[in-house]
């Protein structure tokens, strides 16, 4: 496993925004595509897709939030405090390669949590993305908020569902990946959580120059209760 090789997220993270698989090679995606290509022309399909993140238990009464052209917005009111969005490749770490990768679409439901802590900075950041602000600017703004206080800790139990089968995380895996959760916590070490172990199966992304370090862990099935028929092989982020 390569660790930052994106939320991602990326995201990937990864993406993240979990965002597997990323290599060393030069950068693809050099700058932002058109603002159009970031966006799903149906909105009840990103609504789905959104949803598709977690298991109809969790996501049905969920709020979900759909990317517009100033940043995302609420579609669906929610009941049980998680909220679902597809995140694009900016919800990825600041120096991933699938920043900009315009079909990155990773379909995430953030607890309640998460939602309160976390996602707020990937919303800011989305609206910065939208109004035309180059990634050095982002990482400059992000490390001035953090700087100053105005980026918080993620609260304790900050975690999200990653189970969606419609999800592309990235050039990498090209694809959903592996169903997973994923758990934020501030910058540390990865060693702390023995992530990225030979034989382990808990992966992480290195906050670096980003406000959280990501821990991923693979689970047996995706949201609909299909089993990962990949579980058994060896796979890499």
């Amino acid at each position: 496993m390569t660790r930052r090789s994106s939320w991602a997220l990326s995201l990937t993270a990864l993406l993240g925004l979990v965002w597997a698989g990323r290599g060393a090679a030069a950068e693809p995606y050099p700058t932002m595509a058109p603002a159009a290509a970031y966006m799903m022309a149906d909105q009840g399909a990103e609504i789905a897709l959104a949803r598709s993140a977690a298991p109809p238990s969790v996501s049905g009464d969920a709020e979900v939030l759909v990317l517009g052209p100033k940043g995302y917005a609420s579609a669906s009111k929610g009941t049980n405090g998680f909220v679902c969005v597809v995140s694009r490749g900016w919800f990825a770490g600041l120096t991933e390669p699938d920043f900009w990768n315009p079909k990155l679409r990773g379909p995430i439901c953030f607890n309640k949590e998460a939602a309160r802590s976390v996602l707020p900075t990937y919303l800011t950041r989305t609206t910065w993305v939208l109004a035309g602000v180059s990634r050095a600017e982002i990482a400059k703004r992000t490390h001035a908020a953090m700087a100053a206080g105005k980026i918080p800790a993620p609260a304790t139990g900050s975690m999200t569902y990653m189970l969606s089968k419609g999800g592309y995380l990235g050039d990498g895996p090209k694809g959903p990946w592996r169903p997973h959760i994923m758990f934020y916590m501030p910058p540390m070490s990865t060693a702390d959580w023995g992530a990225d172990l030979p034989g382990g199966r808990i992966y992480s992304t290195a906050a670096g120059g980003d406000p959280y370090t990501m821990f991923y862990i693979p689970v047996a099935a995706w949201s609909d209760g299909t089993p990962d028929e990949s579980a058994g092989a060896k796979h890499s982020m």
